[in-house]
């Protein structure tokens, strides 16, 4: 008797092979692809808006480039902060897997062990891949690095926003204690705001990496699960 879960063995009660299970409901993946579009707008105009585009010439007014690239940003911002309070929300009241990146198990030593041999695998030290069910332990560690940067873009962000706005706008008062706590230097705010987006780009780069690896070298569905919501065992 097999069936595939967090170390690869036949859960209590099962008496039959898994060859598919549904690991992620719809909020879940509808938040993963919405997120996908946010970074890539806010990633392509926040580029652009630390690096502008040459002057176009002509009447600024027949010209509001820079306008539209920053109302672009602005909305990118609003979606992925409103999905991220949806997310948390959804942690709570959704099922299992649905929370495995919000709470770690770190405390457990046999989650460590996990962990690295996950590390091993990634490296091409082990030879044969563990099965899970949801995501493994690098995975759960990388999820949830990448919304603790994601919160922290959204409070540096709407501090930026707040300050252009005004000291008496909803969004400085708000969040303008992020530009206090960087020393009142919002200069410093924008850099870390800006090395932010380099990591989230790092990590979005190694996380299509690695769910196209998983999905070959494991034989467990990665891509397709967040479409269809099923993660399919291909042994």
């Amino acid at each position: 008797m097999k069936s595939y879960g967090f170390d690869g063995n036949a859960p209590q009660g099962l008496g039959r092979k898994v060859t598919s299970v549904y690991v992620y409901e719809a909020p879940v993946r509808l938040w993963h692809w919405v997120t996908v579009l946010c970074i890539i707008t806010l990633s392509v105009t926040g580029y652009l808006i630390g690096k502008p585009l040459p002057s176009v010439p002509g009447e600024a007014t027949f010209n509001f480039v820079m306008g539209y690239i920053r109302f672009a940003h602005f909305t990118a911002g609003y979606i992925l902060a409103i999905g991220l309070i949806g997310r948390l929300y959804w942690a709570l009241v959704g099922n299992h897997h649905a929370r495995e990146i919000i709470l770690v198990p770190v405390w457990d030593k046999a989650w460590w062990k996990e962990f690295f041999f996950e590390v091993r695998w990634y490296l091409f030290i082990e030879r044969y891949p563990k099965k899970y069910i949801g995501h493994n332990p690098v995975g759960q560690i990388a999820m949830a690095t990448f919304l603790w940067v994601a919160v922290f873009m959204c409070f540096s962000g709407f501090a930026l926003y707040g300050e252009g706005l005004g000291t008496k706008s909803w969004a400085y008062q708000a969040f303008g204690w992020v530009i206090s706590a960087f020393g009142g230097n919002s200069l410093t705010v924008h850099n870390w705001h800006r090395l932010g987006m380099w990591s989230i780009i790092l990590f979005v780069m190694i996380h299509v990496y690695a769910a196209i690896r998983e999905d070959i070298m494991s034989k467990q569905s990665m891509v397709s699960t967040m479409i269809s919501g099923f993660r399919m065992f291909k042994d």
